[in-house]
């Protein structure tokens, strides 16, 4: 059985669709076990409205919420009984296997630093983002957001975590880590994109094809696509929009669905010693049953410890 804690406090439609979601995994996903962090009565007035025994499952009370307006470091800090902080207490001690929240993500990543910690070797912790591919399946796209500047060999680093996330969570063999740019030649880019390939080319633990451009995100010339959290989250923001507004459209293709977010959850932080998913704030009951799922996979991959051995 796999313990999963969710932040039932976290997201705009908290807590009803964190707990909508972990009433549905229960049902398709028997293996793991959510363990709900959060204001109990709160949680339980939301059980008692969709008709559910709510001792049916575990509810850790935590008197205070971190909202999303507020500042991540300075809510960390003070908010000690937040549903967040409890959470990474209960991680850190192996009560739970896994944490997923669709709140705060600053606060979420905070935490993770103060607690969990990053592995030992990693410089600094990434999130991650999926890409769909036009020949079917996924690439990886990372940083997305956590670190909007960066130093070429946090790049380097990016490209070793997403390597083995591709590798053991989504199961491509020797996948191919590409570095974002605007130009394919090994002498464009920025300054910071120059001083990358290099490094990356010599770095005998990933294999590395070099430069890929915007166009190339969409086909099979990388399997992982590594760049600054700056320019990642603009690209993960405009594939969302992209996907709203062709749906507004009346547009309904099976490609462009593949951009909806809600089917996969949140995203991973890879670079910390245990399986965290951070969510979107708009995420519901669907979105969280995925944020369940990939916490599961990360967990049952024993990511975390590949990548222990491999820094």
């Amino acid at each position: 059985m796999i313990r999963i804690g969710i932040d039932a406090m976290g997201g705009d439609f908290a807590p009803l669709e964190a707990v909508k979601g972990c009433i549905t995994v229960r049902t398709v996903m028997p293996e793991v076990c959510p363990v709900l962090f959060g204001h109990k009565d709160k949680i339980n007035a939301v059980f008692s409205e969709l008709g559910v025994d709510s001792n049916l499952f575990e509810i850790v009370h935590a008197e205070e919420e971190i909202e999303m307006s507020e500042h991540a470091t300075k809510a960390i800090a003070h908010k000690k009984n937040s549903s967040i902080n409890i959470a990474y207490r209960y991680l850190v001690e192996q009560q739970i296997d896994a944490f997923i929240g669709a709140g705060n993500t600053g606060a979420m990543l905070v935490g993770a630093m103060f607690s969990v910690k990053a592995i030992d070797g990693v410089q600094r912790p990434v999130i991650t983002s999926i890409i769909p591919k036009l020949a079917g399946g996924f690439g990886v796209l990372i940083d997305v957001g956590a670190n909007a500047d960066c130093k070429p060999e946090v790049l380097n680093q990016f490209g070793i975590l997403g390597s083995l996330y591709a590798q053991h969570v989504y199961s491509i063999d020797n996948p191919k880590v590409g570095l974002l740019s605007i130009g394919e030649e090994k002498e464009k880019g920025n300054l910071l994109t120059q001083a990358t390939y290099p490094i990356m080319e010599l770095n005998d633990r990933i294999n590395f094809v070099g430069n890929i451009e915007g166009r190339d995100l969409f086909n099979d010339k990388a399997d992982v696509i590594v760049c600054d959290g700056f320019t990642g989250n603009i690209i993960l923001k405009l594939c969302e929009n992209f996907y709203y507004t062709l749906s507004k459209l009346g547009v309904d293709n099976e490609f462009l669905n593949k951009f909806n977010f809600k089917k996969y959850g949140g995203s991973a932080v890879l670079g910390v010693n245990k399986a965290i998913i951070v969510g979107h704030g708009i995420s519901k009951e669907e979105t969280f049953v995925s944020m369940f799922k990939l916490a599961a996979d990360v967990v049952n991959s024993k990511l975390i410890d590949k990548i222990k051995q491999s820094f």
